[in-house]
C-alpha cells in the first residue's frame, strides 16, 4: 500500500490546479446517486395500506439504514480520500481479488442501470412528441442524449456537479409549490390512515430500501473532492436531509390534501396529485421534472462509474488508459472511460432496456394525450374536491 499511497500523492499534487468538487455540487451528486426526487415513492403508500406506514417508513428507515450507511461512507471516504471508493476499501480489507470483484460487478451494474435513463427520458417525451415512438427518430435521439451528457463529463466533474445542482432545483421546485398550495386543504387525520389487511410487506420494504440506498456510490469521487475530510461528512449529512425531505414533504402534502384510495398511489401518481391540487400546469411541470431527473441520474452514475475505473487503474487493476486524464481539452481533467460511453450509448442495448421497461411498466407518467372526455372528468373531480 505504500507505493500506492506515493502514487496517490503524486496524482493529487499534479491536479491541484484543477477545479475540485465543493460542498453544494457534491450534495447534488449524492442526491442523484441515491434518489433523484420523490418519483417512484408513491408505491410505498399502496404497499403500506395507506399513508401512515409510508410516512413512518421514510422517517424511521433513514435512522436504521441511511444514516449508518452514510456514516460508514463518510468515515471510509475520509480515511481513503482516493478515487475508487469501495474498491479500495475492499482491497485493503480482503485483498485485490475481492476488490476487483466488487469493482467489476458494481461497474457492470451501474452501466446496465445507466443505459436506461435516456430511454426513460424519451418515454416521457414521446407522449407529447409521438415521433419518438419510432426507431428512426428514437435511436439518433438516444445517441445524441448520451453523447451530449458524456460531453459534460469530459468538460470536468465540477461542471457535472453544478449541472446536478440546477437539475435538482428544477426537479424539486414543483413539489415545493405543490406543498404550499396544499396547505389550506390538509387534514392531518388522513396521515394516520392504514389498513393492515392491505399491506404488502414485501413491496413496502422493497420501496424503503430502494429509495434509501446507495450512499456509498459517491465514494468513488473522493479524490476529486476539495478537502474531503471536511466536505464529505457535511455533504452526506446534507444529502440525507435533502433526500428524506424530498420524500416526506410531498407525501405529507398529497396524502393530507386528497382523499385518494391507497390503491391509486402507484408510480407517476404525483403528477395526478399535482393536477388535483394546482391544475394541469402543475401536472405538466411535475412530469417535466421527472423527465429531467433522469438526466441527473445519468450524469451522477456516469461520473461515479468513470472515476471508479480511474481509481482501479491507478492501483493496477485495469490498463493505464483508464487512468488517462488527457481526453478533455478544456483545461480540466477527466478520466477516459470509453467502455462506459460505448455500452450506455449502444442502440441495441437501449432498445432492450426499452422492452424491459415496457414489460415492467416503469414509465412513471400517464399518457399526456388524454381524450377530451378524460380531461372533463378530471376537471369535475378537481371541482368536487375543491367544494369539500
Amino acid at each position: 500500500m505504500g507505493e500506492e499511497g506515493i502514487a496517490s500523492d503524486v496524482k493529487n499534487t499534479g491536479s491541484k490546479t484543477n477545479p475540485k468538487l465543493t460542498l453544494l455540487p457534491l450534495i447534488a451528486l449524492i442526491f442523484y446517486e441515491v434518489s433523484g426526487g420523490p418519483f417512484g415513492v408513491e408505491d410505498s403508500v399502496s404497499a403500506g395500506g395507506g399513508p401512515l406506514l409510508s410516512l413512518l417508513g421514510f422517517l424511521i428507515f433513514p435512522l436504521l439504514w441511511s444514516i449508518p450507511e452514510a456514516l460508514v461512507t463518510a468515515e471510509l471516504a475520509t480515511s481513503f480520500p482516493e478515487n475508487g471508493g469501495y474498491v479500495i476499501w475492499i482491497s485493503a480489507a480482503f485483498g485485490p481479488f475481492w476488490g476487483f470483484q466488487e469493482g467489476f460487478w458494481k461497474w457492470f451494474s451501474g452501466v446496465m442501470d445507466n443505459a436506461l435513463y435516456p430511454v426513460l427520458f424519451l418515454d416521457y417525451l414521446k407522449h407529447s412528441f409521438p415521433i419518438f415512438n419510432g426507431l428512426a427518430a428514437r435511436i439518433p435521439a438516444l445517441l445524441g442524449i448520451t453523447f451530449s451528457l458524456t460531453y459534460l463529463n469530459y468538460r470536468g466533474l465540477h461542471i457535472v456537479g453544478f449541472s446536478a445542482v440546477s437539475l435538482a432545483v428544477f426537479s424539486l421546485c414543483p413539489f415545493i409549490v405543490m406543498s404550499i398550495l396544499s396547505i389550506p386543504r390538509i387534514r392531518p387525520g388522513q396521515w394516520l390512515v392504514v389498513d393492515i389487511k392491505k399491506v404488502n410487506w414485501r413491496g413496502y420494504f422493497n420501496s424503503m430500501f430502494w429509495n434509501l440506498n446507495y450512499w456509498d456510490k459517491a465514494s468513488t469521487l473522493a479524490g476529486e473532492v476539495e478537502d474531503p475530510s471536511r466536505t464529505f461528512p457535511k455533504a452526506l449529512l446534507g444529502a440525507v436531509v435533502l433526500v428524506v425531505s424530498s420524500y416526506i414533504i410531498p407525501l405529507l402534502a398529497g396524502t393530507g390534501a386528497l382523499r385518494s384510495a391507497s390503491s391509486e398511489w402507484s408510480d407517476g401518481y404525483f403528477a395526478e396529485v399535482g393536477m388535483l391540487i394546482g391544475g394541469f400546469w402543475l401536472k405538466w411541470w411535475i412530469q417535466a421534472a421527472a423527465a429531467m431527473s433522469n438526466m441527473g441520474l445519468f450524469e451522477a452514475e456516469m461520473s461515479s462509474d468513470a472515476f471508479q475505473l480511474l481509481g482501479m487503474s491507478e492501483i493496477g487493476m485495469l490498463p493505464a488508459i483508464f487512468a488517462s486524464r488527457k481526453w478533455a481539452r478544456f483545461g480540466t481533467e477527466q478520466p477516459a472511460a470509453p467502455s462506459d460511453n460505448i455500452l450506455e450509448a449502444h442502440p441495441i442495448m437501449s432498445q432492450l432496456h426499452q422492452e424491459a421497461a415496457d414489460e415492467a411498466s416503469v414509465s412513471l407518467i400517464p399518457n399526456l394525450s388524454s381524450t377530451k372526455a378524460e380531461q372533463e372528468s378530471e376537471l369535475l373531480l378537481e371541482e368536487a374536491l375543491k367544494m369539500e
